[in-house]
């Protein structure tokens, strides 16, 4: 479907700048914005791969395994249905750990994995389970503390402090994380009162 809807905009925009008289302006922005996307992701890259050299060292190390350790008495609260020693808590602390030091696209895979065996604890059913609702509230919303896409960004455009984000991000997030268990619970316990009437 997302597909559809890029390739509708897409066709959309070159029609309307051919009967508009801007094809011209079109193909430059095009190779502009191709120039620009190679740039940004070479800077990612960099990034990305010292922030994930970083958690593999910590890993290696025992950080993350503490970490967890650390975590896991807030997330079994969080998850009363899941099991401690479930797979599905092993990949939402994973997810929650690379959430934390801002790294999505290692997140993101962790994030399904811990979807597809929480969609096991539910029996395998197409209604999301409470566990799957609320995991996906604090995923969204994921407490970071060090926004390392953000970062690669100012990098990549030569801010005079890229790290200057870390501070407000941390608020942020961190309001944004409790906000979703708020609201994630009012729905909750909303739901389980009406079904109890």
């Amino acid at each position: 479907m997302v597909n559809l809807i890029w390739v509708s905009l897409t066709v959309i925009g070159i029609v309307f700048a051919m009967f508009n008289g801007t094809m011209e302006e079109v193909n430059e922005a095009i190779f502009k914005g191709g120039k620009e996307a190679v740039t940004i992701s070479i800077g990612f890259i960099s990034v990305l791969v010292f922030w994930l050299g970083l958690m593999k060292v910590a890993e290696k190390a025992g950080l993350l395994e503490k970490l967890g350790k650390l975590f896991k008495p807030i997330v079994t609260r969080l998850f009363p249905e899941v099991p401690p020693e479930h797979p599905a808590m092993g990949y939402m602390l994973s997810n929650m750990m690379a959430n934390l030091f801002g790294l999505g696209n290692a997140a993101t895979p962790l994030g399904i994995k811990a979807m597809e065996q929480l969609k096991v604890l539910n029996g395998n059913s197409d209604k999301a389970s409470r566990s799957m609702i609320t995991f996906l509230a604090i995923n969204t919303s994921s407490l970071t503390l060090i926004p390392t896409t953000v970062i690669a960004i100012m990098m990549t455009y030569g801010s005079a402090s890229p790290t200057s984000i870390v501070g407000p991000t941390l608020i942020a997030t961190f309001l944004s994380t409790l906000g979703a268990i708020m609201i994630d619970r009012y729905f909750y316990y909303r739901r389980k009162k009406k079904g109890d009437e």
